[in-house]
């Protein structure tokens, strides 16, 4: 059966990684751009996870997994390249009804990281469900030359202007209409290309109100 798509909100969470090598920094470090509070236990840190116990940016428990290490944990990763660990950690995990991803064993995963590629608030995700994350990869870089720094802008603007239309007090169907006509031009490439006057003409069209040129004047300032 397959995975259900969601995005976590996990700021703040404990979540545990139960190792301390390559893998294991590459699972934190997608941890820590998301603010998780990160657990990590292992007896040593490659030079990157160090860094991060360094500067305080997570939790280390220097010595192996023992049972009860999951006590609190909202998310789970094992990332070892020990198989009874990995059991271990499985077994307390859907014992305490855990969100869980154990590195390289589908079947043990109730959550399946996905590849990922972030421009802002924008995040794009590719799963192959864990049948073949190379190409999960390999889909992320193409999408990685698609989607510039222009959709972070572009999505400061959106959320900036969002309030200002709402603010109005339209009804729903009537915010609907502005929102979808707001978006329909390609403003990601007028803002790519730097032409900040079509940008502005379409806002002003759309929405009308000097309130909203303020908020493509300051994006602008800030490009």
């Amino acid at each position: 059966m397959g995975f259900f798509p969601v995005c976590l909100q996990l700021e703040k969470r404990r979540c545990v990684v139960v190792g301390g090598g390559e893998v294991a920094w590459r699972k934190v470090e997608g941890l820590l751009a998301c603010g998780a509070a990160v657990k990590v236990i292992s007896p040593q840190l490659q030079e990157n996870l160090a860094r991060y116990r360094e500067a305080e940016e997570i939790d280390w428990l220097a010595r192996e997994y023992r049972e009860g290490d999951l006590a609190g944990a909202f998310l789970v990763i094992a990332a070892t390249d020990d198989q009874e660990v990995q059991a271990r950690v499985h077994a307390e995990a859907e014992q305490g009804n855990l969100l869980l991803n154990v590195a390289d064993v589908p079947k043990w995963c109730n959550l399946i990281l996905p590849a990922v590629v972030r421009r802002g608030e924008m995040t794009i995700a590719i799963s192959t469900g864990g049948a073949s994350p190379a190409l999960a990869g390999k889909l992320r870089r193409q999408l990685e030359g698609s989607f510039g720094r222009e959709y972070e802008i572009l999505l400061r603007l959106l959320a900036a202007l969002r309030p200002l239309v709402l603010a109005r007090g339209g009804d729903h169907r009537e915010n609907k209409r502005l929102f979808k006509a707001l978006v329909a031009p390609d403003l990601a490439a007028w803002i790519r290309e730097e032409r900040w006057d079509l940008l502005k003409e379409h806002v002003h069209n759309t929405l009308g109100g000097d309130e909203v040129l303020a908020c493509v004047n300051e994006l602008q300032r800030g490009y």
